[in-house]
């Protein structure tokens, strides 16, 4: 029961934000507005606003929805698998990744969430090389299954897209997955009673090798 209002929160939250992510490009789209203010400029001063801004803006409806439902799932999924830990994940990627660009980026104005959604991706995919539970490893096979070529998008390869947002984006996926990797709990591993059984039969069997290890060195004794 937990676990289905966990997950249908999740979900929720996802859905709050792609709905403000659209809200803003409609506006733009509706009345004119130049959002290009919000974007991140390396370098300058005015342009650390976009530390904070610049994931909310989209150069285009098809980069808005490309990254829609990567947001949709990839948060959905941190939430699910990492209750604890999601909102310091999505803080350090937010910001961190945000500073990398306006510190070594070229001279440009940087926009998009895509560089959230490779950090959430890869911290998904290197907590769960560390973790190596069943939860962990499921959220990162569907996660990799549906975004894998993003191992790839933070090299140089389109005239006009950031890859230095994907590139620290992932990059602070990775430290995110180094310090957190352990701040949510392991699912309980079930074990069932024919396993206990086992176990007790197991001890049992040593007891009975470890009495008769003394007879046999005493007969050996006596032999010498």
């Amino acid at each position: 029961m937990k676990q289905n209002k966990r997950l249908s929160q999740s979900i929720l939250y996802s859905f709050l934000a792609i709905t403000l992510l659209w809200c803003l490009k409609s506006s733009e789209i509706l009345f004119g507005w130049n959002l290009s203010f919000m974007g991140l400029v390396p370098l300058e001063a005015a342009g650390m606003l976009g530390i904070l801004t610049a994931p909310l803006v989209h150069g285009s409806l098809e980069h808005l929805f490309n990254n829609t439902f990567a947001i949709l799932i990839l948060a959905s999924v941190l939430y699910y698998g990492y209750p604890k830990s999601w909102w310091k994940v999505l803080s350090l990627v937010w910001v961190l990744s945000g500073v990398g660009v306006w510190l070594f980026a070229r001279q440009a104005t940087h926009i998009g969430a895509s560089g959230l959604t490779h950090g959430l991706f890869f911290f998904l995919f290197v907590a769960s090389i560390f973790r190596r539970d069943k939860s962990s490893v499921a959220i990162m096979m569907i996660a990799f299954l549906l975004y894998g070529g993003m191992t790839m998008t933070i090299f140089p390869r389109e005239e006009g897209i950031s890859f230095e947002y994907h590139f620290f984006g992932a990059l602070t996926g990775v430290i995110a997955a180094f310090i957190w990797r352990d701040s949510d709990p392991k699912p309980v591993v079930k074990r069932y009673d024919w396993e206990e059984n086992s176990a007790v039969d197991d001890l049992d069997i040593g007891d009975e090798w470890q009495v008769d290890e003394p007879l046999e060195q005493e007969d050996k004794s006596r032999l010498h």
